[in-house]
């Protein structure tokens, strides 16, 4: 047992591995060793708190893993798959590598994906398109066309996509900034109206490739095909594994979140993605 000062999870939960952080891509061995210890802790990223959770089978209900390449991954889930309910939030969206230089190809990471829903089931894969990122070389139209091209490609694998426009948080102007310091490319944010009419389109497509659309963290945009998020989503949980799986109270994490309540075991500045629009690195790992 860490000092009196831990705050202790260990009661059944949803295990979130991890927003903060690329788990699967980067730190499978890491995970696998909490596996074997049956807990794991972390420090609260606001207070720096040291914070632990039991991960035994009897006291996780579900994980939800989020990843821009759950390739390396793959041995870690055949070892646990017995013991454990997984769900795979997979970030694919074909952005220009000046972006995010280190994230594999869209066709590699869909070809992941397909084996992720033959292994687990589409209704497991929930593909975020995730953020809609405007800027000099990536108009409304170049997501148009993008969008189209990647639901093709995942059409059977996934019935949800998940996406945002980005939030300008301080840390991602400073990384946005840097960028068009170094290259030239500037990015933007957009008013709510550009927003809803790039969504509602993008919603058209998805439903002509058999997927629903879901609003991340943006409720004006919510309506009609378009559907607001709940990434972590008890409810779906409890569909999917119903034996598992308990009610949970909407615990956001930012504003107009619609995430269930769960434990999220990740640490900043650990993502070596590097993405430009990221919140979780600081700007001097980014560019």
């Amino acid at each position: 047992m860490e000092n009196i000062g831990t705050r202790l999870c260990f009661l059944m939960a949803i295990i979130s591995a991890s927003r903060r952080t690329d788990i699967p891509a980067f730190h499978g061995e890491w995970f696998s060793l909490q596996l074997r210890e049956g807990r794991v802790s972390w420090r609260n990223p606001f207070g720096g708190r040291l914070c632990a959770a039991s991960l035994l089978p009897q006291d996780v209900e579900a994980f939800v893993f989020w990843s821009k390449n759950f390739a390396p991954f793959l041995s870690v889930l055949g070892r646990i798959e017995d013991s454990y309910r997984s769900v795979f939030q997979f970030t694919i969206t074909g952005l220009p590598q000046i972006f995010e230089p280190n994230v594999p190809s869209a066709d590699r990471t869909i070809r992941t994906a397909h084996d992720l829903a033959r292994r687990y089931g589409p209704e497991t894969l929930l593909w975020r398109y995730d953020p809609i990122l405007i800027s000099d070389l990536t108009d409304a139209a170049y997501h148009r066309r993008k969008f189209r091209e990647l639901a093709s490609q995942m059409e059977g694998a996934t019935r949800r996509c998940y996406f945002s426009f980005p939030t300008f948080y301080a840390k991602t102007l400073r990384n946005t900034a840097m960028l068009a310091e170094h290259t030239g490319v500037n990015c933007r944010d957009i008013p709510v109206e550009e927003r809803l009419e790039i969504a509602l389109e993008l919603a058209e497509t998805a439903a002509q490739f058999g997927m629903e659309m879901y609003s991340c963290c943006g409720n004006s945009i919510v309506g009609g095909r378009i559907q607001k998020a709940h990434c972590i989503d008890a409810e779906l949980l409890a569909k999917i594994f119903p034996d598992h799986v308990n009610e949970h109270t909407i615990r956001p994490t930012r504003a107009e979140c619609g995430c269930s309540e769960s434990v999220d075991i990740g640490s900043y500045n650990t993502c070596r993605h590097l993405c430009v629009y990221c919140y979780a690195n600081a700007p001097s790992r980014i560019i």
